[in-house]
């Protein structure tokens, strides 16, 4: 049975908020997508109760709800019975518990977690249905460790191929990211968790994030950097936004009345509560009255001295700041609290569970669809176990363990499954492992470098490889019938608060794998990392090359599957992987990483759109991923030929298994306007379906697309404008494998 997606767009509601006088137009949606997919608004019916309450509190107690009380708290107030707020990193799990003033761990031996796949594994598996699995059950787990917001999911746009958190910031395409991410959304509220998206907005870099002052026009911010917030906000009622640390067109994020007020609470109608991201806030008066409701962070003397703590309660005595701006900041904080029925009907808040066989299996379910077959053309994969007798397997990879790392949240687990351990104990006895290193991977000294027009630690690594490690690793080939190298990355590399400096393959990888392969052509290669690098000598000399991400507890298992052929993989690139960093649009433009401010100036040309329109080749493109069968995507039609603007297009194509093994497909829906009056991209994502089909099968795919998804930002009126005319929608299996279309009019 296919799983539909249907495509509710950014395009679709903002234009029934962006401009005022249009907030009430009468637009077909689907009300399949709604029901699948809706949030729960919040509710109103104890704003009363808060009212009360608050009109109990003194001033002190009140600025206390405002600020960090402890690492991940605020303030409650006992006497009132309002505790405190409890608050939980984070995309890849349920962070262990810290001291309640330090980062230092608690070391309880009650608080492991399930380590799920980072955002850009979740996001290569292109799928709704899983991105909701993936939000219920990390839920479900906030709820066994008692928390009351979940700071996830992360999901800026991925600008850079150097960006330090492209492994989890999902994707380069802003219709791929709001698709995946209003069910995770959704599926985290279910739990009685408000779930914290974040980081409001333009986010983009992590080279001088905390103060880089982020440019861009209105189109290009609507367009691509905008609508995953805003259907998180308005499809699937996040009750909480975390406010960035940089900029934006003058002001930081954190007291920016333009992107907190103007379009998140009057355009969107956001009605929960907007946190801070850790020491973002500059101010008292000036952030607390753009919007932000709660200050969080710990660089600080004590948190009484947050600029919402002290500094707050005196510039209310002195006037500057009025207590009943302080109270509304106050009740948003008890709303979002009686929401998530951690006050108020308590007795009916869900439970939740934590470390479960169910939630592993959650966790195994996501990664085995995230899997990329880059290429196979000698057909080396599947691995054939009834012919193989001997495998090497080579690469600090195969064993090294990635829930830990890096600079930011990782998750304290008993189980994450490596690849080693996968191969060992899914191969027949009969077959031969024979194990080698390789590599180590270390790390040169600190030290600051000239990034652009910014100083920054340069993260560098040691490319020298040792000698006796090669010499084993090549004997380990020669001895085997096949080998498979593991490499890749890890989270000490890609990694918060460091972007990386080029596209190098870390640890000097690069030399093992050719040595590795020139002892045994029959070389696989796996890599494990979350971001793009330069491979192109690896493609061009090997034949064989898998992708796999930080996958979480069960990754090892998903990954050694897909290479026995017990799965087929049907993962596709959430990105564009370039053939050099100077082709990628933010270092084409020179626009990478600035310096006290940044302009984007490739506009909305941002990842694939840049590619396909300046007609530059990448080594991989955007939505790309092989299988062990073969499919052909035929008789494409629209239901209509021509549409006004309040309609939805329904697109079917059939698609075939030409091959001899069951496998999922992605059909993918792009829209062209060759003949457009303004700039556009030569292809734009609108659609996608991911569908199984048979060995020998065939089944019909429907993607349906609202006529408003095909709007541009007008920066003139300030709204949502459907050009007339033709329109070209393009099906293929990735941004560059068109092999149907489909022109329709709209009138």
């Amino acid at each position: 049975m296919n799983n539909k997606i249907l495509c509710l767009s950014a395009a679709l509601i903002l234009s029934l908020v962006s401009c005022k006088e249009d907030k009430t137009a009468d637009v077909a949606v689907s009300t399949e997508t709604i029901e699948a997919y809706a949030g729960t608004p919040m509710t109103d019916e104890y704003d009363a109760k808060i009212d009360s309450i608050v009109g109990q509190m003194t001033l002190e107690e009140k600025v206390g709800l405002l600020h960090g009380y402890t690492m991940f708290t605020n303030e409650g107030v006992e006497r009132l019975g309002v505790p405190e707020l409890h608050m939980a990193d984070g995309p890849l799990g349920i962070r262990e518990e810290l001291q309640r003033m330090s980062w230092a761990p608690l070391g309880l031996d009650n608080d492991f977690a399930t380590y799920y796949p980072a955002g850009a594994g979740l996001s290569a598996a292109w799928s709704p249905e899983l991105a909701h699995t993936f939000g219920r059950s990390i839920g479900e787990e906030a709820r066994a460790r008692d928390k009351d917001v979940l700071l996830a999911p992360a999901f800026n746009i991925i600008r850079t191929p150097l960006g330090g958190r492209t492994y989890e910031y999902m994707t380069e395409d802003p219709f791929l990211n709001k698709t995946l991410i209003v069910p995770y959304v959704v599926g985290v509220q279910e739990n009685d968790v408000a779930a914290c998206i974040k980081h409001y907005a333009a986010n983009n870099q992590e080279t001088n994030r905390g103060t880089v002052d982020v440019l861009m026009d209105d189109r290009t911010l609507r367009e691509i950097y905008l609508p995953a917030f805003h259907d998180a906000v308005v499809k699937a009622n996040a009750y909480s936004v975390m406010g960035a640390y940089n900029k934006f067109r003058g002001d930081y994020l954190c007291e920016n009345p333009y992107m907190l007020q103007d379009v998140l609470r009057d355009e969107w109608g956001f009605k929960g509560v907007v946190i801070s991201d850790w020491d973002a806030v500059h101010t008292t008066k000036k952030a607390l009255e753009a919007g932000t409701d709660l200050e969080m962070g710990t660089n600080a003397p004590s948190f009484d001295e947050f600029w919402f703590a002290n500094p707050l309660i005196e510039a209310v005595k002195e006037g500057t700041v009025s207590e009943a701006e302080v109270e509304k900041h106050a009740k948003r904080i008890l709303k979002l609290m009686f929401n998530v029925k951690a006050m108020g009907n308590t007795n009916s808040r869900a439970e939740g569970s934590i470390a479960t066989e169910a939630h592993y299996q959650d966790a195994y379910k996501i990664a085995a669809e995230s899997v990329v077959l880059l290429k196979n053309t000698e057909s080396l994969l599947p691995i054939n176990t009834e012919e193989v007798k001997s495998i090497a397997v080579i690469g600090a990879n195969a064993k090294a363990k990635h829930a830990q790392g890096g600079f930011g949240a990782g998750v304290k687990t008993k189980r994450e499954v490596t690849p080693f351990e996968a191969l060992t104990a899914k191969l027949p006895q009969s077959v031969t492992v024979n194990y080698a290193e390789g590599y180590k991977t270390l790390f040169k000294p600190k030290r600051e470098m000239k990034f652009g027009d910014v100083t920054q630690e340069a993260k560098e690594t040691v490319t020298d490889l040792d000698p006796e490690m090669v010499a084993e690793a090549v004997a380990a080939a020669k001895n085997s019938d096949v080998a498979v190298l593991f490499v890749g990355a890890n989270r000490d590399y890609e990694t918060e608060a460091s972007d990386r400096l080029d596209l190098s393959l870390p640890f000097g990888q690069e030399k093992l794998i050719a040595a590795v392969k020139a002892a045994n052509p029959k070389t696989i290669v796996v890599f494990i990392a979350g971001a793009p690098y330069n491979i192109n000598e690896i493609e061009r000399e090997n034949a064989t090359i898998v992708w796999s991400w930080y996958n979480g507890s069960e990754g090892g298992n998903a990954l050694v599957d897909v290479l026995l052929g017990t799965v087929n993989p049907s993962g596709k690139l959430p990105w564009t992987m370039p053939k050099q960093l100077a082709d990628s649009p933010a270092h084409a433009t020179n626009s990478f990483p600035g310096g006290e401010s940044v302009t984007y100036n490739e506009g909305i040309l941002i990842g694939y759109r840049w590619f396909d329109t300046k007609n530059i080749a990448p080594l991989y493109p955007f939505g790309y991923g092989l299988s062990y069968t073969s499919f052909e995507l035929k008789n494409a039609k629209a239901d209509k030929n021509s549409y006004k603007e309040n309609e939805i297009i329904t697109v079917s194509v059939d698609v075939s298994n030409t091959g001899k093994v069951d496998g999922k497909e992605v059909v993918q829906l792009y829209v062209s306007k060759t003949d457009s009056a303004i700039e556009r991209a030569a292809k734009e994502l609108k659609g996608f379906d991911k569908v199984l089909v048979s060995a020998g099968n065939t089944e019909k795919v429907n993607i349906q697309v609202p006529v408003k998804e095909l709007a541009y930002y007008d920066e003139t009126s300030k709204g949502w404008v459907v050009e007339k005319g033709n329109y070209t929608f393009k099906l293929g299996n990735s941004s560059r494998n068109i092999t149907q279309e489909v022109t329709i009019t709209i009138e």
